[in-house]
């Protein structure tokens, strides 16, 4: 299903001022406020307040608390070109967002959504909601509204021009919701402060692997990086084994070549002589 979008944010005002009245109400003179179950040691995970669904690796569920994708929480992924490694990395937990009958909800995708391809993952067409927002604001202003209805199983949206304020708002809405929120992000935004509680690193090797770096979470710091077996969806089945390792192929040509500068240049042939003709 594709949702067009044409205009932004209607009765924001009024929400806010309804927001803001609610924080005041809770935050009265003699109110207590709960216990804090988010607060953790620098060396451990942090409690897990919310339901979490397996990645789908287990290398990657190690490194991230709960042992999985965060439920009412914000997801950060960070990557260096946009639609090209995104499905893959989550394709294993939508598929089992769709095996509970939810709906995945995909907002301002920078190439058309592939059917077929996300047919792989098991994303089918009755759970597939596309909406086309185009500029900034309507592409936040309509993830916003989808955390806030927590109507789907999945809400993901390519945001790369969010500024920090408006991340923080959308982790304020997400702790209501009981779904998946993952927001698409360019690798320059890593040096920017933001709200969501997991941020990570992709990027793609050689032979198809994903490499993936959590560098925020609730725990201690992530060294290193966590590389993830994955072949683009369906060309697993027509790949040779040479293919599916490319490395291997190139290996024999760099050995080659560094042998040859060891031994230093080769000495020129010497000239061919002219043949003489009678």
């Amino acid at each position: 299903m594709l949702v067009r979008v044409s205009e932004a944010r209607h009765g924001d005002d009024t929400l806010q001022q309804r927001r803001a009245s609610a924080i005041r109400t809770s935050l009265a003179e003699g109110h207590v406020l709960p216990d804090i179950a988010a607060i953790w040691r620098g060396t451990e995970f942090g409690s897990v307040v919310s339901d979490t669904i397996t990645t789908g690796w287990d290398a990657l569920d190690k490194e991230l608390p709960g042992g999985g994708w965060p439920c009412g929480s914000l997801a950060e992924v960070l990557s260096p070109q946009p639609s090209v490694l995104e499905w893959r990395l989550i394709g294993p937990t939508i598929r089992r967002v769709v095996a509970t009958d939810r709906q995945v909800v995909v907002i301002g995708p920078p190439k058309h959504p592939h059917l077929p391809g996300l047919a792989h993952e098991g994303l089918d067409q009755r759970h597939l909601i596309w909406i086309q927002a185009e500029a900034p604001a309507e592409r936040l202003w309509v993830t916003e509204q989808l955390i806030r209805s927590n109507a789907a199983g999945a809400v993901i949206a390519w945001l790369p021009q969010a500024r920090q304020e408006q991340i923080r708002r959308l982790q304020i809405s997400a702790q209501a919701c009981d779904g998946l929120v993952f927001l698409f992000r360019p690798e320059s935004a890593q040096h920017e402060a933001s709200a969501a509680p997991l941020r990570l690193h992709a990027t793609y090797g050689l032979d198809w692997e994903l490499h993936v770096h959590v560098f925020k979470r609730r725990g201690p710091v992530h060294d290193g990086v966590v590389v993830l077996p994955s072949v683009p969806g369906g060309l697993s089945s027509v790949l040779t084994p040479r293919l599916q390792r490319p490395s291997l192929l190139l290996a024999p040509r760099e050995n080659v070549n560094e042998s040859a500068y060891a031994l230093g240049s080769l000495a020129p042939r010497p000239a061919a002589q002219p043949l003489a003709v009678h």
